[in-house]
């Protein structure tokens, strides 16, 4: 039986004003053994899943003593109904790693969400039970607790409503239904009497998924040098990174979405979603939003979660959510914090580098395309400018990541030097493109 408390487990995320603030350290439990029809195509299978990742210490449970930590914020995250304890937590890890939450036993949470890989997995899309491939690029969960929408198109409001959507995907852990896990992991005796212990009560579908969540907002992720040298380190970062932030800030434009108030240096995000110009062109998203129209029933929210995870619909992003033409192909604007370790990027994983990022930015990427963002625009950054920038952007990794991001760091770079499929000079030193007007005035179903 599998023990929910340990000798060095935290005093935990109390929303009580708890002198110390603290939220450190124990280990977590160790993990079981362990290795879509909305429109065409559906799951796409490419090969097995890759093994649950064991959790090891950066699986543990973050200290809420980090430079850079919103701390009563933090602590404000957990809604009334879910208050977080210690065994909670405990429990919601144990689980977190849990392959038989899956139908077939392979997959996990952890899965797609690896703590070596700062909660992200390294591939462009995920894969899921059976070697299915996904349409969407796996967000890291650091820092998750502070989203105001969950998934790249927002279509959960909370992580309570998050984390029941991948166990029920059939290109995620394929079970049938929530009731369905259920009824397995309540089988296990070693649950039966953990949630009896935690909640009082036996397995349900809602417990399942606070114990999970209680786990997730012990995510949080600072204490980078960026966030040293804000908290007046001047040493902290090296002087190309202090360019890149005031280029950041400036004709970078990319305070416009990451640091819109103030020089936000906290969570590098407006929490909005945006088209940025990424897949325009590959795809014919007027006829995908004329089918998403036919196809789903507006507020259909599983419909909707299938649609993004198994289906060419996916690329119409928010658009699936609220039927309005605005947010066709917009996407949530993602943390930068470890932006570095959770390549590749964007909402399709279609960039390899923080090189072909910039470039992507640079020439202000979004011809043919009538909802491309305002602020998207050619913003003639050299060469230099660009190493700048992305020399602050390798200061918000963590202490935690710090050896995995000098890696990445050269990895990356070593590729940029042989491969900038995204680099357009002319474009980007060039004025901005007239905006084209949509194909028709309406896209937006009219109810």
């Amino acid at each position: 039986m599998f023990s929910l408390t340990r000798s060095r487990w935290p005093i935990l995320w109390l929303a009580a004003a708890v002198a110390a603030l603290l939220c450190a350290g124990g280990g977590g439990l160790g993990a079981a053994a362990g290795g879509s029809e909305a429109a065409a195509p559906g799951p796409q299978a490419v090969a097995q899943p890759p093994p649950v990742p064991a959790a090891g210490p950066l699986a543990r449970p973050r200290s809420l003593q980090q430079v850079g930590a919103p701390v009563l914020q933090t602590l404000a995250e957990a809604p009334p109904d879910n208050p977080p304890t210690p065994e909670k937590i405990a429990l919601g890890e144990k689980l977190f790693f849990e392959p038989r939450l899956s139908a077939d036993g392979t997959v996990a949470c952890a899965t797609c969400h690896n703590p070596d890989r700062a909660f992200a997995d390294g591939r462009p899309t995920s894969v899921g039970i059976k070697g299915r491939e996904g349409q969407r690029n796996a967000p890291t969960l650091l820092n998750a607790l502070y989203n105001k929408a969950q998934f790249w198109d927002g279509r959960a409001k909370t992580l309570e409503d998050q984390a029941g959507f991948p166990i029920v995907n059939s290109s995620e852990m394929g079970q049938p239904s929530l009731d369905a896990a259920v009824a397995r992991i309540g089988a296990i005796p070693e649950y039966q009497q953990a949630f009896q212990h935690v909640f009082g009560r036996a397995l349900n579908g809602p417990d399942l998924v606070r114990a999970i969540v209680s786990y997730e907002r012990t995510l949080i992720s600072f204490d980078s040098p960026f966030d040293h040298f804000i908290a007046g380190d001047q040493k902290a970062i090296d002087a190309a990174a202090q360019r890149g932030w005031e280029i950041f800030n400036t004709r970078a434009r990319c305070n416009r979405c990451h640091a819109a108030v103030n020089r936000d240096v906290t969570y590098f995000t407006d929490f909005d979603f945006h088209n940025i110009g990424i897949g325009i062109i590959r795809h014919h998203v007027v006829p995908l939003a004329r089918k998403a129209e036919r196809l789903l029933e507006k507020g259909d929210l599983p419909a909707v979660d299938r649609a993004a995870i198994q289906s060419d619909l996916s690329v119409l992003g928010r658009f699936l959510v609220t039927r309005k033409e605005a947010d066709i192909a917009a996407f949530k604007t993602s943390t930068l914090r470890n932006i570095l370790v959770t390549a590749p990027y964007f909402h399709d994983g279609s960039q390899a580098t923080l090189w072909d990022v910039m470039d992507h930015y640079n020439k202000g990427d979004g011809l043919k395309n009538p909802w491309l963002d305002e602020d998207i625009q050619p913003l003639a950054l050299t060469e230099q400018d660009i190493d700048d920038v992305v020399a602050f952007l390798a200061s918000l990794t963590s202490a935690a990541y710090q050896e995995l991001g000098a890696r990445e760091l050269e990895r990356q770079r070593a590729l940029s030097k042989i491969s900038r499929p995204q680099r357009d000079t002319a474009r980007a030193f060039g004025p901005k493109p007239p905006r084209p007007k949509p194909p028709r005035p309406d896209l937006s179903l009219r109810n």
